[in-house]
């Protein structure tokens, strides 16, 4: 047995050893401590929105990135998070967020060959029924 796999085998059952720390890690971490809750849920929010629009097809390349279950998984995940972060984030992020969300739920209704039942849609169970 290698040194290398020496290293990589649990040091007991269940337990893996803890990687030594790296120079970036640190500052890695004070980069997350300085910024503030509502700064990281808004990025998070609008990485899952333009992947939402790409997945709908709303991209320049069109149906190229078009994949209805991979958006409508992410459509989902965004709504429960604008869901229960829009009391923290205050009204003039939570509403830009809100509208967002809504403009990829209907493009995804509009995409959809078979478009679900009013309140059926992607993270509608979060949003109620979306016209």
């Amino acid at each position: 047995m290698s040194a290398n796999d020496q290293e990589a085998r649990p040091e007991s059952p269940g337990e893996f050893p803890t990687p030594p720390p790296r120079g970036d890690d640190a500052g890695a971490a004070r980069d997350l401590a300085d910024v503030s809750a509502v700064e990281l849920i808004t990025t998070v929010s609008v990485h899952l929105l333009s992947a939402a629009a790409l997945r709908c097809g709303l991209a320049e390349e069109g149906d190229e990135y078009t994949d209805l279950d991979e958006a409508r998984t992410i459509i989902t995940a965004l709504a429960g998070l604008v869901t229960a972060a829009a009391p923290d984030l205050g009204d003039t992020h939570a509403r830009a967020l809100r509208d967002g969300l809504r403009s990829v739920q209907l493009a995804f209704r509009e995409a959809s060959a078979v478009p679900d039942r009013p309140g059926d849609g992607p993270g509608e169970k979060f949003t109620g029924a979306v016209t």
